[in-house]
């Protein structure tokens, strides 16, 4: 997470792959990671929020301090595949985005 791009950046390049990725990386990993499906329903609810936010910058602070408690600051699992990083590492790098 070194480069610096804005959220909306990070929202067109990230949002269409985790809108994939997060549904089987939970279905995968879910019975050895259950945060996942969290992950899974805080992802949706900044979706929803940005989607209700008529363009302006939503406040999502409380959805990114619960995905990093959860996901131990974005900590990759041992066991998680290429997928599993990816996901993280992308919300990660909105999260970093969005508090620019």
């Amino acid at each position: 997470m070194s480069k610096h791009i804005s959220y909306d950046l990070a929202k067109q390049q990230y949002v269409k792959t985790l809108k994939q990725y997060i549904p089987i990386v939970a279905r995968v990993h879910g019975a050895n990671h259950p945060e996942l499906q969290k992950v899974r329903d805080i992802f949706d609810a900044i979706m929803q929020k940005d989607r209700d936010s008529d363009n302006k910058k939503p406040d999502l602070h409380e959805e990114f301090i619960t995905l990093r408690q959860l996901t131990h600051d974005y900590l990759i699992p041992q066991d998680a595949c290429e997928s599993f990083e990816a996901v993280y590492r992308m919300l990660g790098e909105i999260d970093e985005a969005y508090h620019q």
